[in-house]
Formats: C-alpha cells, structure tokens, sequence
C-alpha cells in the first residue's frame, strides 16, 4: 500500500513506547506517547515513466542478512513502506532519513493498528445501554434487543446493522497531533495524545 504524503519527505515509520506528561513554557501539562523512530532507508525509487507512479520505498527494522530471502537480497529490513512524493522532491538511494525532519510544534497524523479485543457483545462494541433488568427481565440487560421483523426489509436483518463482533485490531488514523519533542540522538520523537496500538505496535507519521 502506497501512502501519500503532501508536502515533501516528511514522513516516518516508528515503534510505540510508553505514556507520558510534557509541560509547556506556561506550566501546562499534556499527555504525549514517546515514539522509537526510524532511521529510515531509502530501498527503492520509484517513477512515473518507469512504474506509473512516482514514490519512494523506505526499510525500517533491521534484520540478518542470512534470514533475506532472494526478492529482497541487499535488502535486510523486516518492515517496507512505499509513500508517494512529487519527482522532484524524492531523496536520493540508500539515504538515511532520521526524526531531524520534524521539528518541535509539527502538525502531523500517525496511523497504527488498534488493540484487540476478541469477540465482544453491543453494550461493549456499540455503548448499547441494555435491556431492563426488572421482572422477568434478568437475563436480558446486556441484550441487542430486536433486530428484524416489524415489516422492515421484508422481515431480514438490514445490511450494517450493529450487532456483536470483533472489536479492535483495526488501522485507525489520528489527525492534527502536535510534535512535542524530538531527540536526534536517540531517535525518539515525543507527540502530544494517546496513539492507537500497545507498546510495540508499528506507527506510521506523516507531515500535514
């Protein structure tokens, strides 16, 4: 999957770590995730006469040689993304490309895989309040209630409705959080909010 990104390269891939408070000049507290980011290595460069599509492919994680398979030989990372940029803005082969490219009160939006939570009734899926829990009610107070029937759709479930399922485990998109910190040193940009995902969870981070 390509993702796109508008204004340059800035982007970056990085591993959730934990939670933490960050005060301002004022004194103001805020909630923030500390992110493990990058280096990023250019992979592969690809262009609209040769491919259809102009992008860059970066590798994040390093991993031994030996376990490469032959498709990635010379390529030794566990993880490979594609974001699309503008011919004239594409960094050259092999580069590195560090946390150095965001800057402290960067707007950015990061992507990451939810938590799951296995299979899960509606008052937990959907914040359905329940049936009543009176006289001959006992057994029905995390019930979904009816769901059909009444002469609606001829008497079938209707498509979409909430019912109980899987909850969780799905990409989930954060816009407009803050840059709060950035550490070149140690590859570790610190932004404001909570993420989706547990520690660990691969994150994606994109300049708006």
């Amino acid at each position: 999957m390509t993702e796109k990104t508008s204004n340059g390269v800035k982007f970056m891939l990085a591993t959730k770590g934990r939670m933490t408070q960050v005060f301002d000049e004022k004194g103001t507290v805020a909630a923030a995730t500390i992110l493990t980011a990058g280096p990023l290595i250019v992979t592969q460069l690809k262009s609209a006469e040769k491919d259809g599509y102009a992008a860059v492919q970066v590798g994040f994680r390093a991993k031994k040689e030996s376990r490469v398979n032959k498709a990635q030989s010379g390529k030794p990372f566990r993880v490979f993304r594609e974001f699309s940029l503008e011919a004239s803005s594409q960094p050259e082969a092999a580069a590195s490309i560090d946390v150095s490219i965001f800057t402290p009160g960067d707007i950015v939006a990061v992507s990451a895989t939810s938590k799951g939570k296995g299979f899960q009734g509606v008052v937990k899926r959907h914040g359905f309040h329940g049936g009543p829990r009176s006289h001959g009610q006992k057994n029905r107070e995390r019930s979904p209630g009816s769901i059909g029937g009444g002469g609606r759709a001829g008497g079938r479930v209707v498509k979409g409705m909430r019912m109980a399922g899987r909850m969780g485990n799905e990409r989930i998109t954060v816009k407009n959080l803050k840059v709060l910190q950035v550490d070149v040193a140690s590859n570790t940009l610190v932004i404001s909010g909570a993420i989706p995902g547990s520690p660990g969870t691969l994150v994606e981070i994109r300049g708006n």
